[in-house]
């Protein structure tokens, strides 16, 4: 091998350790947010970011999961904080765009906006309740994260910048006795290309949409396992019917999905990471799904 391969291959190497920030982690002390956290997919988000190098703020409406995450990625070297409240509540939204913040010495690099439940009803007996909660959850919560962070979006210091939404089948092909969820999914996405277009230009940010099929968390666990959250006081179960989740005498489980199985939550949030990595570095304004190859 002559001196000047030598030398080239050197300098590529170089080059892939810079992009991809080895050996220290994909997101190498970036600052990074990511709502509904504290369980679930959110929290696999965080163990994984974290893994990268990334420095994790862990949101959750339970505090004391919340923290149990935090002090999981502490105990392994990790950095993270648990910043606990109501996402509904916007002098909390601005407290967690503050602590965040702080804990990167003024930087914020990434948002996943993940935190969220499922209240379903058919059409005609959809409460104006299940309506204006799952909307202002899943739409316009997003929305008021991003505008309050804006100032440590908007800027020109040559950081990476990312955002990603968390959306669902749902929003991208409907689904009956979710009008709600689904209108508040299908909106998420619209926000996020939005969000590429206007700050894309000037400042580098890229913005994503994930839509989750069918991956195992407590909202597509059985209902009977008697999941539940609050709401003003009213308690609203979580997951699918074990009745309607069967499948017929005959039929294949999972036969609308061709890998024969729903995702687990670290593949959901293996996901994540790899469009908030530098290898997706080109990847904005898209909507990218996670299905197991279901698309219906």
């Amino acid at each position: 091998m002559t001196s000047v391969i030598k030398m080239r291959m050197a300098e590529r190497a170089r080059q892939l350790s810079r992009q991809l920030n080895y050996p220290k982690g994909l997101l190498h002390d970036q600052v990074a947010i990511i709502t509904g956290s504290g369980q679930g997919i959110g929290a696999e988000c965080a163990r994984l970011f974290a893994s990268e190098g990334a420095k994790v703020v862990i949101s959750d409406i339970d505090g004391a999961k919340a923290e149990e995450v935090a002090s999981k990625i502490r105990s392994t070297g990790g950095q993270a904080i648990a910043v606990a409240g109501d996402l509904l509540k916007d002098e909390y939204i601005k407290h967690l765009i503050a602590k965040a913040a702080e804990f990167g010495g003024g930087k914020i690099h990434i948002i996943v906006n993940n935190a969220g439940f499922t209240w379903d009803a058919v059409i005609h007996k959809m409460t104006d309740k299940q309506w204006d909660t799952i909307i202002a959850l899943h739409g316009t919560v997003p929305f008021k994260i991003i505008r309050e962070a804006a100032p440590y979006f908007r800027v020109k210091d040559g950081e990476p910048r990312n955002i990603i939404n968390i959306s669902s089948t749902s929003g991208v092909h409907g689904n009956a006795g979710q009008i709600n969820y689904a209108l508040a999914k299908a909106g998420v996405i619209g926000m996020t290309k939005t969000i590429a277009k206007e700050w894309g230009p000037a400042f580098g940010v890229r913005a994503n949409t994930i839509a989750f099929g069918h991956i195992e968390t407590r909202l597509t666990a059985n209902k009977e396992a008697g999941a539940f959250v609050e709401v003003d006081g009213q308690k609203v179960a979580l997951g699918i019917p074990e009745k309607q989740k069967q499948a017929p005498p005959g039929v294949v489980p999972y036969q609308d999905i061709p890998l024969r199985r729903p995702g687990t939550a670290t593949e959901a949030a293996s996901a994540v990471l790899a469009i908030a990595s530098p290898l997706s570095s080109y990847i904005s304004g898209q909507t990218i799904s996670v299905t197991g190859g279901r698309n219906m």
